[in-house]
């Protein structure tokens, strides 16, 4: 199938993935009374004497803004805010499909994180939830932690903390294949981007240690110079032994290599160069950094990639519908590590230990029990560490 061809004709005739419809019939002059005036001034009176009313008496319980200003648009680049759109639509669809969540795309003109931290603190009163999605690094780091700081309702940039949730998942039950274990794994990250970051820390908060980063320059230690802030900060945490040099030189003797980077950057050499019975989990889309077929012949035990044309997709989509709709039943004010981890946890275990093989470790996009799955972990995990703004 020609998908790009599909895409085009579809986007011509539906003119926009959804629609917003109301809940009720307007048809007799009492319908007009209430769901507008007079009758709407009792529910305005109540949420103005107390704001979080709101949740109870509009649609914002249910409801996510997903956030972009259209410059690192799904492996497209910066094509602008306008041309984010069909991507941002589509974002919104997989909240409504998989999750029930309803969610509007807001595309802002502007890559000053200052006026896209104040638009979307202007507007969360509106929103139970927050999703930034496609905005560049290193910005995109700066926008997360100040709109956490200023927001009292969720913020979760999925393209740092989605990939990271899914990998996790995926590395859960890789290990069990493997036979591995999280202490004293050597790891090795290609890609020093929003999401490699994300991965790095929620990994190492499981106890991982021997942790490498590496950009397009070779490995990231402590003191290495042309360092973002970002970037400079993850170094302090990682590499605990210096390692230095080139993808190729890291890799030697690594048990997990994990790809968020570019294609074909690995060969079958530098798989054979590496631990016994590697983890590869090659993300890179839509060609990874290794085909899994290179990589299972050059001695891979467990491989997983970013493609829906072959076993063991890592797709955010398993995880943030998920996680939203756990936060948002939880009217929580934020989703921290717990939920992350609570997330990963649950996606993981819906593969049982029967069906556990290198051929399926992880479930796949469209599998029905996913998001129920997750949104009853990540609710459960709010509520136990305390962000959580009801109790059952």
């Amino acid at each position: 199938m020609d998908y790009s061809k599909a895409a085009m004709e579809k986007h011509y005739e539906w003119r926009g993935k959804f629609s917003i419809a109301p809940k009720m019939a307007i048809e007799t002059r009492d319908d007009l009374s209430v769901v507008y005036t007079p009758g709407v001034a009792a529910p305005c009176f109540a949420i103005k004497e107390d704001v979080s009313m709101s949740y109870d008496l509009t649609g914002r319980w249910n409801t996510v803004a997903v956030i972009t200003d259209g410059t690192a648009v799904l492996g497209l680049g910066d094509i602008g805010p306008e041309a984010g759109m069909p991507v941002m639509e589509g974002k919104c669809v997989l909240f409504k499909a998989f999750a029930g969540v309803d969610a509007i795309p807001l595309c802002i003109r502007s890559k000053d994180p200052d006026e896209i931290v104040r638009t979307v603190e202007l507007l969360a009163g509106s929103f139970g939830g927050i999703n930034l999605e496609d905005i560049s690094a290193p910005r995109c780091f700066e926008i997360e932690r100040r709109l956490k700081e200023s927001c009292d309702i969720p913020v979760f940039h999925d393209d740092q903390h989605g990939t990271a949730v899914v990998t996790l998942a995926a590395m859960i039950n890789a290990l069990k294949i493997s036979g591995k274990k999280p202490d004293g794994l050597s790891m090795v990250i290609s890609g020093a981007g929003a999401a490699a970051v994300a991965i790095a820390k929620l990994l190492m908060s499981l106890g991982l240690e021997d942790v490498v980063l590496c950009n397009r320059s070779g490995a990231i230690y402590r003191g290495r110079e042309g360092l973002n802030p970002e970037q400079a900060k993850i170094s302090a945490l990682t590499n605990p032994n210096g390692k230095k040099g080139s993808l190729s030189d890291v890799l030697k003797g690594a048990d997990v290599f994990i790809g968020v980077s570019a294609p074909g950057l690995v060969t079958g050499d530098m798989i054979r160069s590496m631990a016994k019975d590697p983890i590869i989990l090659a993300m890179a889309n839509p060609v990874p950094e290794i085909m899994p077929d290179e990589a299972i012949a050059a001695g891979a035990s467990v491989v997983g990639t970013g493609r829906s044309d072959f076993p063991n997709q890592i797709n955010n989509v398993l995880a943030f519908p998920g996680i939203f709709r756990g936060a948002l039943d939880a009217r929580a004010g934020d989703i921290n590590d717990a939920m992350k981890i609570a997330a990963a946890e649950a996606i993981a275990g819906l593969v049982t230990e029967s069906e556990l093989g290198p051929g399926y470790f992880i479930p796949a996009p469209l599998d029905k029990r996913v998001a129920p799955a997750v949104a009853k972990a990540v609710k459960e995990a709010a509520i136990s560490s305390g962000t959580a703004r009801i109790s059952a």
